[in-house]
């Protein structure tokens, strides 16, 4: 699943039954999710990787993060704000090129 949220880009996969990865390309972003969601797990460095970034949570981790990502939906447009957000704003013009293929596909 990829997510694009006011914390960051994030992808998360399962990667057994009770294990799953949050993946992110920032750490930073993955730092601050992990702070926002209450967890202790490490976010581990891979080389080379997909995502060089990652938090592996079991289902209290994964639901913890979920809860967290919905309550920040604060806001009417996305983008909007995260151009706002001097920690995000860098992310908009690869949102934006993802919003006009998405477009296409609706045409």
């Amino acid at each position: 699943m990829w997510l694009m949220t006011t914390y960051g880009f994030f992808s998360i996969v399962r990667k057994g039954e009770q294990e799953f990865h949050v993946r992110a390309r920032v750490k930073a972003d993955l730092e601050r999710l992990r702070a926002a969601a209450g967890l202790t797990e490490p976010v581990i460095t891979t080389r080379p990787a997909d995502y060089r970034y990652r938090l592996v949570v079991g289902q209290d981790g994964i639901r913890r993060i979920m809860a967290i990502l919905a309550r920040s939906i604060t806001y009417p447009n996305f983008k909007e704000q995260v151009g706002r957000q001097p920690d995000q704003k860098d992310k908009l013009p690869a949102y934006h090129r993802i919003w006009e293929i998405m477009d296409r596909l609706q045409s």
